[in-house]
């Protein structure tokens, strides 16, 4: 069994890590994601973020306009994938194409919400959303700890 990893002590401002945990991501059984050379984001009170380099990623993504400012990353595109069969879903990927210097190292890499349409899977196990869809951190069972997102971007009661 993995450590533990106790969101209320990861760092503010987050800190951002090259891993090789196995990520991947299907959608109706299908895999669309596959990696072992990813980033993740830890920050106070949030499960991890991945970040997964475009490459490993087998969709086709048409920014849709959306934008939302981080403020230790930068603007954030979003995208529309083409899921086949005529299906797509928009605005569950999302990029920093002009980070901030401190996370340079994931221009162009690409973060799923967890959840619907698509199942993502760390090491194999699969991840369960973080609560409310306000954040894209992945929840497994090494994580511990009072997340955020229930309440959006209020901060939990701890």
């Amino acid at each position: 069994m993995a450590a533990k990893l106790n969101v209320q002590s990861f760092p503010r401002p987050p800190r951002l890590e090259k891993i090789s945990r196995h990520l991947r991501i299907t959608y109706l059984g299908k895999e669309i994601a596959d990696t072992r050379d990813a980033y993740w984001v830890l920050e106070t009170h949030h499960p991890p973020t991945y970040y997964l380099p475009r490459a490993s990623v087998n969709l086709a993504l048409t920014p849709t306009g959306r934008s939302t400012i981080c403020e230790w990353k930068g603007s954030a595109t979003y995208y529309r994938a083409a899921l086949g069969d005529g299906a797509s879903v928009a605005n569950r990927i999302w990029s920093y194409e002009s980070p901030t210097a401190a996370f340079e190292v994931i221009r162009g890499y690409l973060s799923f919400y967890a959840g619907a349409p698509w199942e993502c899977f760390v090491d194999g196990e699969r991840v369960e959303p973080l609560p409310g869809d306000f954040y894209g951190g992945w929840v497994t069972s090494d994580i511990e700890g009072i997340v955020k997102g229930r309440l959006g971007n209020l901060d939990p009661t701890v």
